[in-house]
């Protein structure tokens, strides 16, 4: 009997240590829960990344090339060798220059007619080619719009300013030329013609080419001698630098400024050795400027019958 008795304590005894071990065990996985909880509540919030923004690059870019005279949009470019500096200074010179041969415009200057009024004229238009080829080396992300440089520039001749303007003479040249040698002299006259009652004001531009006019059959103009390489050959319109290096040495005399001058291959006998300027149509061109502050006009005579070709650069009395 007490063996029995003995052994239902034991039991009990034990049942109790394992409900009491259950008990303790449950208590503990709570507290260790709640303390987890507690310091995961502590733990900051991890910040949501922020997405980095994708770096902009000048030459995967496309830029506007606008007109800066009326914002239009000339052309789209890509400046897609903009790292390596020298094949890019050479692709957007040879771009400016393109632009430029599609833009560049003479001026055309003003004359007098035979009733002394002002007649024709026109602006001359030029595409600064260094300045765009600078603001196409500077490019950033931020501006795709590049300015293209255009200026205009009108005749700056008034009828009140031409007023008695063939009053005075500043310098006067006279060449000569073979009487009977009629298809060259009828060059020399109708290249006078065209340049005779050219009026310039305070910096206007002149271009012989662009006032002459290209020479052809069909303009009146005659096979005639021409230096090309040191030699004579035959050409339309032989005899016309006769003219340009005639007008050279007048308005070289007046004191205007020679902006573009060449010489021919050989000597010619009309004017003194270094004083021609050889012109062809594509070719050299003669060109100055009126750098006076005021106007003056060019008068040329050419005299078919006593082989006289003379160009007078004229301005008004009160002038000077």
């Amino acid at each position: 009997m007490k063996k029995v008795l003995g052994a239902l304590l034991l039991g009990a005894t034990i049942v109790s240590a394992f409900i009491a071990y259950g008990m303790y065990t449950n208590h503990s996985a709570k507290q260790t829960a709640a303390i987890e909880q507690k310091q995961a509540a502590k733990k900051p919030e991890k910040k949501a990344e922020k997405k980095k923004k994708p770096v902009l690059k000048v030459e995967e870019l496309t830029y506007q090339l606008k007109d800066s005279r009326t914002g239009e949009v000339m052309k789209e470019f890509k400046p897609v060798h903009y790292k390596d500096k020298g094949v890019y200074d050479q692709e957007i010179k040879q771009l400016a220059s393109e632009l430029a041969k599609g833009i560049d415009t003479p001026m055309q200057n003003i004359k007098i007619d035979e009733n002394g009024s002002l007649t024709g004229g026109s602006k001359q238009i030029i595409l600064k080619e260094a300045e765009l080829v600078k603001n196409l080396q500077n490019l950033n992300t931020k501006h795709l719009d590049v300015k293209v440089p255009i200026y205009e520039t009108a005749p700056n001749v008034t009828a009140a300013s031409a007023q008695g303007i063939a009053d005075v003479s500043l310098a006067s040249y006279s060449t000569r030329f073979r009487p009977s040698d009629t298809s060259r002299n009828r060059n020399v006259q109708l290249s006078a013609e065209a340049i005779n009652n050219v009026v310039l004001g305070p910096g206007d531009s002149f271009s012989y080419n662009q006032t002459v006019g290209e020479r052809t059959a069909e303009r009146g103009y005659q096979p005639a001698p021409e230096i090309i390489n040191k030699q004579l050959v035959m050409g339309i319109g032989g005899g016309i630098c006769q003219t340009s290096s005639t007008l050279f040495n007048a308005i070289d005399g007046a004191g205007l400024q020679v902006t573009a001058r060449s010489h021919h291959s050989k000597h010619v006998g009309y004017v003194p050795s270094g004083r021609d300027a050889t012109v062809s149509w594509g070719g050299p061109d003669f060109k100055f400027t009126n750098n006076k502050d005021y106007p003056v006009i060019i008068k040329a005579y050419a005299n078919v019958n006593t082989g006289v070709l003379t160009v007078d650069v004229r301005t008004s009395q009160r002038s000077i």
